[in-house]
């Protein structure tokens, strides 16, 4: 009986399991389906079947996160899989959409499609998952709006619907959600405002809302959410100012409101919130004082409330805040004195207060910060000296005080600064010797002290410091000599030692450094000797040592620096004839050799690749001789195409060194810095040309300034200078220019300085636009000139042609005013004949009783006559030669 019994019990649990494992069987079927349509086939995924959890025979659970799987969820079995509550595909690289049959797996607890390639709109079916406690479907390329239908998912908890592409409002429905603690929508293009019944989500603990487009003010609703501890709407575009009901959030331990357009003051109601780590408040537009309560927030640590337009001091109190590692206020209207009070926040890592107003000395008490790494407090109006005891700040890697008015010596204690990597004093009123514990600094990668009046032989141990990358100390009062050890420094990018009175020979090792050296600037020092002459490949584009007193020829070695796109020589007594191989580096855009010894004609090369981007050329006050290198202007391709962009190249974003270079615009010599790539110009003047200004000029449309003047040219204007529609500065004076000034010279709207002065000019000065504003002096020393603004007018026939005017002109003026003509003449044969006291009386009572008005056309008349006379002089003269 027990036997059979027991065979009877066996049959039952025998038929139970078959059941069971044909349900399961068919279920994980439809899964290896599935898995047949992955890319990476050869993944081991479903081997051991530990991706899959079984309930009672049903799956449950499906988890293959993180498993590189390459595939899609069109072929995924929704409808057969009615029991799966835990389904989780995230970390992997699942592409194409989410599928609307998602909506069959109505017993679903948990969804997480999250860091995957899924595209297309959240489907409305979503909606139909009543169960759902967890969604994640961030980090994905989900576009479209929030379907309202999430409204429906009574029980969710958790949503994350962040870092997709996301677009309209935040569905009024989202607010029903009343389990909700996580609400992370964050980078998305979610616009419009943001909805008050937010408010309503009691339970909330988390809301990202940031890195959107939503605009409005922040609605007071969101005050009611007391469970709330963090708060992150940054990175929008809200208005209006902070709501004072964000004080009842007395749970919060981060606000991050930055980036925003929010106004007013910072509420008094914000300082009660007494678990606050963090307040970021930074770019906006708030205004008023920094309140003094905010030294109550006793667990603040990070309170960033720079750019924006706080005003007033510094409260003292924001030295209680004894957890604080970072406070920055910079770029605000404060002012006044900087609170010795700081000194108490010895947790203190970064103090920022730089642009603002704040004067007085620098409190001694700042040395006190030992955890600082990073002080900036430049462009402030802080005087007095820089204390001993920044010393003591060990831990210091960023000491910036540029820009203020502060004295005395640079403290040698600064050399205790072991861990200092950028040292800028630059545009302060410093004096003394650099102090040569600085060379101690072996961490330093930026050494900027330029626009001081320091002085000293730092240069001799400069080259200890390895790290060095820049090294600015320009505009001071240096006068040692370069030192060979600088040559050592393999990481240096920028040397700026310009305008000082550095001496002695540049040491030859510095042609070496072009393999690494970026900017070498010794302008306007007493250099001496020759230039380096091993120039090698490498990263050199700016190469500036005007105003010294090298002497020699240009090394041809520079031809291996093809970075180059800077290179000023001017004003030395190097004595050459002109570089022309320099045509072949690629990049060069500014080439000043003035005010040299060079000399002889202008060879160009055969090549069609040569100064193709040059932007600037000054060779003037030189001795180049005869024609002007008409070749040369057809290949500068740069000057004859306007940047319609007007946009630098990224160099010139370098905030630690500005290329410039000094040219002679508008009667004026300016050093042009910000602007120099954008400005083009050609400067041959003062040197020995010969010949006619080549008509191919004209088609260097680029062109802002074009300096010719001081030369032996001949022969008339070409027309086609006209064409020069952006040139501002046009000087042809100081040659032998004959002919009419161009017609088309009136079209040149830009022009502001035009020097046609002492040439052979003649005819009527063209008007009309900028042709008003040029006075005498661009005409002075052309006798045949006439027309405004000089005294001689021209008439009615100034559109006739010239041999017109030759053949017919004397007689219509002979016709007109004949009458009183003649009794000028007769007056003033009678002055010549009686003495010149007679007849300037004569000409008195004349012009007593007569019509003055007539005085300019018998000046005219003077005139007309003298030119026609020398004219036919003139023709005499050529026929004569001719016969012979």
């Amino acid at each position: 009986m027990m036997s059979k019994i027991f065979s009877l019990v066996q049959r039952f649990t025998l038929l139970y399991l078959l059941t069971v494992t044909f349900a399961s069987v068919e279920e994980s079927t439809s899964l290896l389906k599935w898995k047949a349509t992955f890319k990476n086939q050869n993944n081991s995924l479903f081997a051991s079947w530990t991706p899959i959890i079984c309930l009672n025979g049903r799956v449950n659970t499906l988890n293959i996160t993180n498993s590189s799987v390459i595939g899609t969820l069109y072929a995924f079995p929704f409808s057969s899989l009615p029991f799966l509550e835990y389904f989780e595909l995230s970390l992997n690289n699942f592409s194409g959409i989410i599928p609307p049959e998602i909506g069959n797996l109505t017993n679903l607890v948990y969804l997480d499609l999250s860091m995957n390639q899924i595209s297309g709109t959240i489907p409305e079916e979503i909606g139909h998952l009543r169960f759902l406690t967890y969604l994640r479907l961030n980090d994905n390329f989900l576009n479209g709006s929030i379907p309202a239908s999430l409204g429906n998912l009574n029980n969710l908890t958790i949503l994350h619907l962040h870092d997709n592409h996301l677009s309209g409002p935040i569905p009024e429905e989202i607010c029903y959600l009343r389990f909700l603690t996580d609400l992370w929508l964050y980078n998305n293009s979610l616009n419009g405002s943001i909805p008050a019944s937010l408010g309503n989500l009691n339970n909330l603990s988390v809301l990202f809302l940031n890195d959107n487009h939503f605009s409005g003010p922040i609605p007071k609703e969101i005050g009611y959410l007391r469970s709330l501890t963090d708060l992150r709407l940054y990175c929008n575009s809200l208005n209006g100012s902070i709501p004072s009901s964000l004080g009842n959030l007395n749970n919060l331990t981060s606000l991050h409101l930055h980036d925003n357009h929010l106004s007013g003051p910072i509420p008094e109601e914000i300082c009660y919130l007494r678990f606050l780590t963090d307040l970021w408040l930074y770019n906006n537009s708030l205004n008023g004082s920094i309140p003094a309560s905010l030294g109550n927030l006793n667990n603040l640590s990070v309170l960033f409330l720079d750019e924006n337009h706080f005003s007033g001091p510094i409260p003292k109190e924001i030295g209680y805040l004894r957890s604080l590692t970072d406070l920055w206020l910079s770029s605000n209207s404060l002012n006044g004195s900087i609170p010795s009070s700081l000194g108490n926040l010895r947790n203190l890592y970064v103090l920022h207060l730089n642009d603002n107003h704040f004067s007085g000395p620098i409190p001694k008490e700042i040395g006190y910060l030992r955890s600082l790494t990073e002080l900036r407090l430049y462009n402030n109006s802080l005087s007095g000296s820089i204390p001993s005891s920044m010393g003591n700040l060990n831990n210091l890697a960023i000491l910036y005080l540029y820009d203020n008015h502060l004295s005395g010596p640079i403290p040698a204690s600064l050399g205790n600064l072991r861990n200092l990597q950028f040292l800028s004093l630059n545009d302060n009123n410093l004096i003394e010797e650099i102090p040569l514990a600085i060379c101690n600094l072996t961490s330093l990668a930026i050494l900027y002290l330029s626009r001081n009046n320091l002085k000293g032989n730092i240069l001799k141990c400069l080259g200890n410091i390895s790290s060095l990358q820049y090294v600015m100390m320009s505009n001071n009062n240096l006068s040692a000599e370069l030192h060979p050890s600088i040559c050592n420094l393999t990481s240096l990018q920028i040397l700026d030692l310009g305008r000082n009175n550095l001496k002695g020979a540049i040491p030859q090792c510095f042609g070496n450094m072009s393999g690494h050296l970026e900017v070498l600037d010794m302008q306007h020092n007493n250099l001496f000797g020759t230039l380096p002459a091993t120039f090698r490949t490498g990263t050199l584009r700016s190469f500036n040592l005007h105003g010294n007193k090298l002497k020699g020829k240009i090394p041809q070695s520079l031809v291996n620096c093809r970075e180059m796109q800077v290179l000023d020589l001017g004003v030395n007594h190097l004595n050459d004839t002109f570089p022309m191989w320099l045509g072949t580096l690629p990049k060069l855009r500014v080439l000043s050799l003035r005010s040299n010894k060079l000399h002889g004609p202008i060879r160009t090369l055969r090549s069609e690749n040569i100064f193709n981007e040059l932007q600037m050329l000054d060779i003037s006050s030189n001795a180049f001789t005869e024609n002007l290198p008409m070749s040369l202007f057809q290949h500068l391709k740069a000057m004859r195409t306007v940047d319609q962009t007007m946009n630098a190249p990224s160099d010139e974003g370098n905030r630690y060194y500005q290329d410039s270079v000094a040219v002679v615009t508008k009667g004026l010599e300016l050093e042009v810095v910000r602007i120099l790539f954008l400005y083009t110009t050609v400067d041959l003047s003062n040197n020995k040309f010969e010949g006619y200004i080549p008509s191919i000029m004209g088609d260097l449309i680029a062109l802002r300034m074009l300096n010719l003047s001081h030369n032996g040219l001949q022969g008339h204007i070409p027309p086609s200078l006209g064409r020069l529609s952006s040139v501002e500065s046009l000087d042809l004076s100081g040659n032998h220019l004959v002919g009419e000034i161009p017609a088309q010279f009136a079209s040149l709207i830009s022009l502001a300085v035009l020097n046609l002065s002492y040439n052979h000019l003649e005819g009527c000065i063209p008007q009309g636009n900028q042709f008003h504003t040029f006075e005498n002096n661009s005409y002075v020393g052309n006798a045949g000139l006439r027309g405004f603004p000089l005294s001689k007018v021209c008439g009615s026939d100034d559109n006739v042609s010239e041999s017109e005017k030759t053949d017919t002109g004397s007689e219509l003026h002979q016709e007109s005013n004949s009458e009183f003509l003649n009794d000028f003449w007769k007056a003033a044969l009678m002055g010549y004949g009686s003495g010149l006291c007679i007849g300037l009386s004569i000409i008195y009572i004349m012009l007593s009783t007569g019509k003055p008005i007539w005085l300019p056309r018998i000046i005219v008349e003077l005139e007309h006559k003298i030119m026609m006379g020398r004219r036919k002089k003139q023709r005499k003269q050529r026929s004569y030669r001719r016969s012979k």
